[in-house]
């Protein structure tokens, strides 16, 4: 297909019209004023959509239970994990240097898997909701976060064993926790609206920030040395946390400001720390140059919330997901394709 640069932020029809989306994703629509291409797949809310593999592919989970793994090229299902969650699946991770990824719900149930077979490796039940999960860089530690006891887990990837529990690690439900880098801290942030570092060396919480933000902190994601950390939150702002230079304990964190008009969900910086992608309740991703601390662009189409966000590592891929849809987008001057999910992922 020739190569089209509409507008997201136009009201205008891209050039060539409007054609009819086909009949089992086959064609294109132009109902959102850009190329979407739909393809079925999940039955109900998508909770994550993840580009992985090299960015040859898309992991995405669903409320329905399941985990699906998509190729990039041909936008076709590689392989469904199913069968063995009964309750929504909340986040999905890849485990590096490996084939295999983890799948967390609300089902109490933590869930490794081999993504060649789709057979589960291993399984293991724990006391509470399980709201978040994480894999470290080395791809030897797991990390999910447990509701309503606002504890932590950490646990080998290889066997699942429990290394670490850390109980009542916050005051209030924990919405995300993750390595840095370097695989020796787990951050993890919370409804309390605070920060917490554990360091896996001497086992304790050594950072502890109340932060200034003025609502429920959604997300958290460290920069590529691990210096910095971002964090999304209900008050409709993101922020940016030097850990390395201690300025937040005098000075709180740096906003970013007027990106969204609703609660942001969601956040990801790319691996060169250039950009970074958020997404809202307002049913938007904002794109935004780091250096300059300045939004670049907003990217309209969602027709609800947009729950999460994934961006390739040569930053011309950004995949989203909603409570209804989820989308793949190439942010660049000459494409912005979009790629919709309803009930099943989308691509363009």
């Amino acid at each position: 297909m020739t190569p089209i640069n509409p507008d997201p932020l136009s009201g205008e029809d891209p050039p060539g019209g409007g054609g009819e989306e086909e009949e089992g994703g086959a064609g294109w629509s132009w109902g959102s004023k850009v190329p979407v291409k739909v393809l079925k797949a999940h039955s109900d809310a998508i909770t994550a959509a993840r580009l992985c593999c090299n960015d040859r592919c898309i992991l995405s989970c669903s409320s329905d239970c399941s985990a699906i793994l998509w190729d990039v090229e041909s936008f076709q299902p590689l392989r469904t994990f199913t069968g063995v969650h009964s309750r929504t699946i909340t986040e999905c991770a890849l485990i590096p240097y490996s084939n295999r990824m983890v799948t967390v719900s609300w089902d109490k149930k933590m869930v490794a898997w081999d993504l060649e077979t789709g057979h589960v490796l291993w399984q293991m039940k724990l006391d509470g909701l399980l709201t978040s999960c994480s894999c470290s860089a080395d791809g030897r530690l797991l990390v999910c976060a447990v509701d309503p006891q606002n504890s932590v887990y950490i646990c080998s990837a290889s066997s699942g064993q429990m290394l670490h529990h850390i109980s009542n690690h916050h005051r209030s439900t924990i919405t995300q926790c993750c390595f840095d880098p370097q695989s020796q801290r787990v951050a993890s942030v919370s409804a309390d609206k605070s920060i917490k570092l554990w360091d896996l060396q001497a086992q304790t919480t050594t950072v502890s920030i109340s932060s200034n933000h003025g609502n429920v902190i959604s997300d958290c994601c460290f920069n590529s040395n691990g210096h910095f950390l971002c964090t999304a939150s209900w008050d409709k702002t993101l922020k940016l946390w030097d850990l390395q230079g201690g300025q937040f304990r005098s000075q709180g964190g740096t906003t970013l400001q007027r990106g969204h008009e609703g609660s942001v969900s969601c956040c990801v910086l790319s691996a060169d720390d250039a950009l970074l992608v958020s997404g809202s309740y307002d049913r938007t991703m904002a794109l935004w140059d780091v250096s300059s601390l300045s939004r670049t662009l907003v990217l309209k189409g969602h027709t609800d919330w947009v729950t999460d966000v994934s961006l390739s590592a040569d930053r011309k891929l950004v995949a989203s997901s909603s409570k209804n849809l989820a989308k793949v987008f190439t942010p660049n001057t000459q494409m912005k394709f979009y790629c919709i999910l309803k009930k099943s992922i989308t691509t363009a």
